[in-house]
């Protein structure tokens, strides 16, 4: 296959590679995305589209045409501990156009992002392209060697964003040293079927010694049933019928559909991380998103993280890559920028892990539900401020209009 040679290299078709790819090429810098799989369609990914990242799209007048696609949106977020259920978060009181969650599976959302970009000329996106190694001049990464259906491929590029998740390539060839944060769980994802009846609302439920989530996806329910991390060989020990009795307990609207799973097979194992680089940047690369910081599954903040680091990118990396300089200082300002919210959002989340989640899974008898989590139930409004760190994060991005003028 024949080398090409762009301005930005992006390494990975993830939220926060497809976001920047759209973003650069919107700003008329030519861009080569790089995605090693065939399609987006891959189950039991991040759902969660927040606030915070449907307020960029409106910026950018993308927010009705994403909202076409299929998806539910989310007013609110309730759970259930022990014999308490509230509201934990309420959305509606929120600065933004979209006052709720929309949960769209990431591959329409990918796919969407791929048809926007796909309008101008200086986006390129390969399909079935698996970035295999940088390409070094010297000391300065200057474009990656990838494998592609048609043979080897190199994309020249005097800047590689990194965007290809927690295992990524750009990790390990850019020898990057990681920080691990840790995480006391994992999760089991599989699907039950959803009947007309059933809630709308994502359902989350805290029992004795087990915690399950509940996704609506229209037709089914994406489950995800938190377990102790390394436990999910005593999980098969013990057998699917106390897996199924357990999972009706904490979701009794459910009764009789968890024989739906029919063997462990029909179970995907999630070994839940949270890390991050110390260093964001090597001369000619930059990691960001997942590549940068793995985030839990508390508060499904992922993509959005993702998102808010692409659009900085863009806004701080579009002028120098324009003039064709980008230097080390334009890298350290990326960091900069994105390094304090990810730190605290996953300051947050370890907080969550330790002190709930942890000691939920660590009880075999009946959960109290904590005075915090009553007093929401007494006074519904405290349910806004969580609402706002879920919905808008720590620091909030939006497109320079300069750059990425309204179509």
């Amino acid at each position: 296959m024949d080398d090409i040679a762009v301005s930005c290299c992006v390494v990975g078709g993830g939220p926060a590679g497809m976001m920047i790819g759209y973003l650069l090429a919107r700003a008329g810098i030519p861009v080569a995305v790089l995605e090693k799989h065939g399609d987006f369609l891959r189950d039991f990914r991040g759902d969660t589209i927040h606030p915070s990242t449907l307020q960029v799209m409106d910026e950018l007048g993308l927010y009705d045409r994403l909202l076409q696609r299929p998806h539910h949106k989310a007013y609110s977020l309730k759970g259930r501990l022990g014999d308490l259920e509230t509201t934990f978060a309420d959305f509606s009181h929120l600065p933004t156009r979209a006052k709720f969650v929309a949960f769209m599976p990431q591959w329409d959302f990918l796919d969407f992002l791929a048809d926007e970009a796909k309008v101008f000329s200086a986006f390129k996106l390969f399909m079935k392209a698996e970035a295999t190694d940088l390409i070094r001049d010297d000391e300065k990464i200057a474009g990656v060697t990838a494998k592609t259906a048609d043979g080897v491929m190199q994309v020249h590029a005097p800047l590689v964003i990194g965007c290809d998740g927690r295992h990524a390539m750009t990790r390990k060839a850019g020898r990057f040293s990681v920080e691990d944060v840790g995480a006391p769980m994992d999760v089991l994802w599989f699907r039950l079927s959803r009947r007309e009846a059933d809630p709308e609302e994502p359902v989350g439920s805290f029992g004795r010694g087990h915690i399950v989530v509940m996704i609506n996806r229209g037709d089914y329910w994406q489950c995800g049933y938190v377990i102790p991390k390394g436990s999910f060989d005593r999980v098969r020990e013990e057998g699917l019928p106390a897996f199924r009795q357990e999972l009706e307990t904490l979701a009794p609207f459910i009764k009789g559909r968890a024989e739906e799973v029919k063997s462990f097979d029909d179970i995907r194992l999630l070994t839940v991380g949270v890390d991050r680089l110390r260093e964001w940047r090597r001369p000619g690369l930059l990691c960001i998103g997942d590549a940068a910081h793995t985030m839990s599954p508390v508060g499904g903040v992922g993509i959005n993280l993702a998102t808010q680091d692409a659009v900085a990118a863009a806004n701080i990396l579009a002028e120098p890559l324009r003039a064709g300089r980008v230097a080390a200082p334009d890298l350290a300002r990326v960091q900069r920028r994105r390094e304090s919210p990810t730190r605290r959002t996953q300051w947050l989340q370890v907080q969550i892990q330790n002190n709930v989640i942890k000691s939920v899974l660590g009880k075999s008898e009946r959960l109290n539900p904590p005075f915090l989590l009553r007093l929401m139930k007494w006074f519904p409004a405290l349910a806004q401020i969580p609402a706002r760190v879920i919905g808008l994060g720590f620091r909030p991005e939006h497109p320079d209009p300069g750059l990425f003028h309204r179509r």
